[in-house]
């Protein structure tokens, strides 16, 4: 019998529902329940036709043993987006919304074989270079401020409050911003993800990511910048620009994500309030369950090829859906069975996130110290209120507004050790500069409240 015909009913809403063609991975049905949309494409096989966007047409990887396969088979799948086949044929609309994500750029992500490994390794080296006790301390200031910026009123949006800011705020430490780059830095990548004059906000940031890389050349420190200008990889300018970048930008939206989505999780879940160790295990099941990128890793094959049992054309886009693969019957018994960490969701292969080890450090250090300063935190609306930002990539809530008792928190002191120039207080005479950065963005008045 064929599998079409006992297949699950498409979720409501959804165009294949009507005609059977691809099942589209946006709008407001896919945002409130995107389990039901994996479940239905799983009839379909270890692969099923997608569209990511209008006339942006996809094959999703569904199968957690199918992912594995393409993550791990560089020779067959390439990274590069310049074999895109249906943007190189002018199917796709240069301005559709999936564009800015999937186009090519000369980074670590975009790269195959030679050229990938030497880009990679000047990432993976530096950032292997971060003291972990800098990381927590660094991480531990940041959510003290953040929390004490709330603390006192007795509720907060805990993503637009704190799990969208932290991440922001420690990289620019570790990236060894002085206060007005790191300020057009926040600037830029919150305008570039919400969406408000985008344009602008990716001027901004790629004019800031130029100015830290010449102040850098001139004047290095200790920090992940000059530990990538200094590599024995000898970085051009460009391709400075673009790691930055991509450390920058695609290390900050997935942890967002990740911290909001563990918190929405330990609010939501009574069970983690009766267990040992429980922002361990509440990170581990967000990863499995609500990975912060459910659906990404976009590869091209090389050659025309056959592919868990379909034909597949040589550019044609494919990519992995973490959350399916992780959801999948299949990946059940590993997780009954102890395997708490085979998840997918930090990828696999060579292409595997490079800064996993980070990000779950800075995640349990910023959960933690919420927790134990907000004990009786509480979500202030209704679970089935809340609202999930759109698009196939991100899966992060909107708002997770929240309520607890008012406290008055206690200032944190110790500035960070490594820019004593960028974050030393202004003296009484201090330059224009100086002046500007005390009434200045975030990075700005957190430097400054480090310093009181």
């Amino acid at each position: 019998m064929d599998a079409r015909s006992t297949a699950p009913v498409p979720p409501p809403g959804c165009p294949a529902h009507a005609d059977g063609g691809r099942v589209p991975l946006y709008g407001p049905e896919f945002q409130a329940d995107p389990q039901a949309y994996y479940a239905y494409l799983r009839h379909f096989g270890p692969i099923a036709p997608v569209e990511l966007a209008p006339g942006v047409e996809a094959t999703l990887v569904t199968d957690y043993a199918t992912a594995l396969q393409l993550l791990q088979d560089s020779g067959s799948f390439r990274k590069d987006a310049r074999r895109w086949r249906h943007l190189n044929e002018g199917r796709i609309s240069p301005d559709s919304p999936i564009v800015p994500v999937l186009a090519y750029r000369p980074n670590c992500m975009f790269s195959d074989g030679a050229e990938h490994l030497r880009l990679r390794q000047a990432v993976t080296d530096s950032m292997a270079r971060v003291d972990v006790r800098k990381l927590s301390r660094t991480t531990e200031q940041v959510s003290a401020y953040l929390v004490s910026q709330f603390a006192a009123r007795g509720s907060a949006d805990l993503l637009g409050d704190y799990a969208k800011q932290l991440p922001l705020l420690v990289f620019n430490e570790l990236f060894g911003c002085p206060a007005d780059i790191g300020d057009r830095m926040l600037f830029g990548i919150n305008g570039m993800f919400d969406g408000v004059n985008a344009e602008r906000a990716v001027e901004v940031l790629w004019g800031a990511v130029g100015e830290l890389i010449a102040l850098k050349r001139a004047r290095p420190g200790e920090d992940v910048t000059s530990w990538l200008l200094a590599h024995q990889a000898k970085l051009t300018d460009e391709e400075m620009l673009h790691q930055l970048a991509v450390l920058l930008v695609a290390g900050n939206e997935p942890l967002r994500n990740l911290i909001g989505n563990t918190l929405h999780r330990l609010l939501t879940h009574d069970a983690y309030a009766h267990k040992g160790g429980l922002i361990d295990e509440a990170i581990d099941d967000t990863l499995w369950e609500n990975p912060p990128m459910p659906n990404l890793a976009p590869h091209y094959p090389a050659h025309d090829m056959e592919f868990a049992g379909q034909e597949m054309r040589a550019g044609d886009l494919v990519l992995v859906s973490f959350a399916a693969a992780n959801t999948g019957p299949a990946l059940t018994a590993a997780r009954e069975s102890g395997s708490n960490r085979a998840h997918l969701a930090w990828s696999a292969g060579p292409h595997a996130c490079p800064s996993k080890d980070p990000a779950r450090q800075i995640t349990v250090i910023a959960v933690e110290n919420l927790l134990n300063q907000l004990p009786d935190v509480e979500l202030a609306v209704p679970e089935e209120s809340l609202i999930w930002r759109p698009g196939p990539f991100n899966r992060g809530l909107a708002t997770l507004p929240a309520r607890f008792t008012p406290v008055e928190t206690a200032r944190r002191t110790g500035a960070p050790q490594a820019h004593p120039d960028a974050s030393a207080r202004p003296g009484p005479e201090q330059s224009e500069a100086g002046r500007k950065r005390e009434r200045g963005g975030m990075w700005s008045q957190f430097l400054n409240w480090l310093a009181k």
